[in-house]
């Protein structure tokens, strides 16, 4: 009699580990069923200096390994950003457009633009989805405590200072030159680092020599990032904003004299290595057919004119057949390359429909079952059904250009208007060129847009606005239909730092 009831006692608690252990092995497979996700952000890489979109080889400085990418994925050839860095990571965060945020310029450490406190990320949403988040390399959101990564969505935090640029580390050696102040290194900008909800923490100076190979540390943090969550069986966010090609492009000794074109092609050249290095890392965790990877640029590449740091050729890259620079307002500076892989799931080819760096939010909410916020405007649109070949023209149609507190342009399918006209900038010539961020000058237009045909007319140098005046109507209804979400959600104000 014991022995019966010792084994249906057996028996029971065998039955009751087998359930709990499907339990948690079925809790295991829902998690692995989402998709990983690798978001590389290459900054101020130009729509022509990638070789499937013009440059690379041609330019003297070949990317085979990102070349490779678009030939595994999907090549968005109407990648839409906002005219500099802060913007366009603003948007890429938030889903809305920078001014929404008060990021419609370029921040500065030590000026009070920062995200909002109560604006929601690409990282709160996917962290609330269940995925690990980590962000290695440039946040540029603004240096408040509320704004950092490790407080608004980002598990783990590693790269130069939130507020600063690439160029940051040459404060100390500038104030030498001039005489102005005297700051000793230990002072100066720092490598930092943070998990969810703490402090940032100094990590070592931010020097010459650590710039030249900070891609390197970041990609180390990645592969050990994507190796932990492997292990942990948890899906995982990993936004790799890089520094390449961002000035000044001072390549590691690796990569010095790489290319045939200078330092900006060595810089390119190590930029196509690092993101080589990192998808070399996801096939052997046996990750690559569970990760969606994108690779993009976060604004058109430094303009005509820019030679720094002893460079023996123009720091510049290539907007390829548009017109525009970084902080320009014309297709040069807002069209850059961007690439979408996932294999068995996105097609590989090339995808001409319009798709906006605000997009990817509801598209990779739409993708893992996230929830984006009701509360206020969403300006991004979920892509998911244009990625997934459901869709061919996409959903976008659209799209506003925003300088500080001017709204400065918009683009309606292939048609582009423009509401300031400007001074000769770095894009040389007048018309619709616009030295945004610091350095602005607009005035009116006398009451009517300037408008061109993108796609006849890459360079913008015919206004067609008076024999085409019927493109006026929907153009001005965008623009109408976004004051009218400005009346329902104000917009806090905007970022300026020469009007007060």
């Amino acid at each position: 009699m014991k022995s019966r009831v010792f084994a249906e006692r057996a028996w029971t608690a065998l039955s009751i580990a087998s359930c709990y252990l499907a339990l948690v092995a079925g809790t295991a497979f829902a998690q692995q069923t989402k998709p990983n996700i690798l978001f590389i952000l290459a900054d101020n890489t130009g729509y022509g200096d990638i070789g499937v979109y013009g440059g690379g080889e041609l330019r003297g400085s070949p990317t085979p390994r990102i070349d490779q990418l678009a030939a595994e994925g999907l090549r968005l050839t109407q990648f839409m950003v906002e005219p500099s860095c802060t913007p366009s990571r603003a948007a890429l965060m938030t889903a809305r457009y920078s001014i929404r945020s008060g990021l419609s310029l370029v921040a500065v450490a030590g000026t009070p633009f920062s995200l909002p406190d109560n604006e929601v990320t690409m990282a709160e949403m996917l962290h609330d989805a269940g995925y690990a988040t980590a962000i290695f390399g440039k946040w540029h959101l603004g240096g408040q405590t509320y704004s950092q990564p490790q407080n608004q969505g980002f598990d783990e935090f590693y790269g130069i200072p939130p507020s600063d640029t690439w160029d940051a580390f040459g404060m100390i050696r500038q104030g030498h030159q001039t005489k102005s102040v005297d700051i000793p290194i230990e002072k100066g900008p720092q490598i930092v680092e943070a998990k969810r909800g703490e402090p940032l923490k100094f990590v070592k100076p931010y020097t010459e020599e650590v710039r030249r190979g900070i891609d390197w540390e970041l990609v180390d943090h990645g592969v050990d990032f994507m190796t932990r969550q492997k292990a942990a069986g948890r899906p995982f966010f990993l936004y790799l904003p890089i520094s390449r090609t961002h000035f000044p492009n001072l390549p590691s000794k690796r990569f010095e004299g790489a290319s045939r074109i200078g330092q900006f092609g060595d810089s390119l050249m190590e930029g196509d290595a690092v993101v080589g290095s990192i998808l070399d890392a996801l096939t052997k965790l046996g990750l690559e057919d569970d990760t969606i990877v994108v690779f993009a640029s976060d604004n058109g590449p430094d303009g005509p004119g820019a030679s720094r740091f002893g460079a023996d050729m123009p720091d510049i890259g290539s907007s390829g057949p548009y017109r525009g620079a970084l902080g320009d307002i014309s297709e040069g500076a807002i069209r850059t390359p961007a690439i979408v892989r996932w294999p068995h799931r996105i097609k590989p080819g090339t995808s001409y429909a319009m798709f906006s760096i605000m997009d990817f939010l509801p598209t990779f909410a739409g993708l893992v079952g996230g929830k984006i916020p009701d509360d206020r405007p969403i300006d991004g649109i979920d892509q998911s059904g244009l990625l997934l070949g459901q869709d061919q023209d996409g959903a976008r149609k659209h799209l506003l250009t925003f300088v500080g507190s001017d709204l400065v342009a918009v683009r309606w399918k292939q048609f582009r208007a423009y509401f300031v006209d400007v001074a000769p900038g770095r894009s040389g010539g007048g018309g619709a060129s616009l030295m945004g961020g610091i350095g602005s000058s607009a005035a009116p237009m006398n009451g009517y847009p300037k408008v061109f045909n993108i796609e006849s007319d890459p360079q913008e140098e015919h206004n067609i606005g008076e024999m085409y005046n019927w493109v006026l109507g929907p153009l001005l209804k965008i623009v109408e239909e976004y004051k009218a979400s400005v009346v329902q959600s104000p917009n806090p104000s905007a970022a300026n730092m020469t009007k007060f």
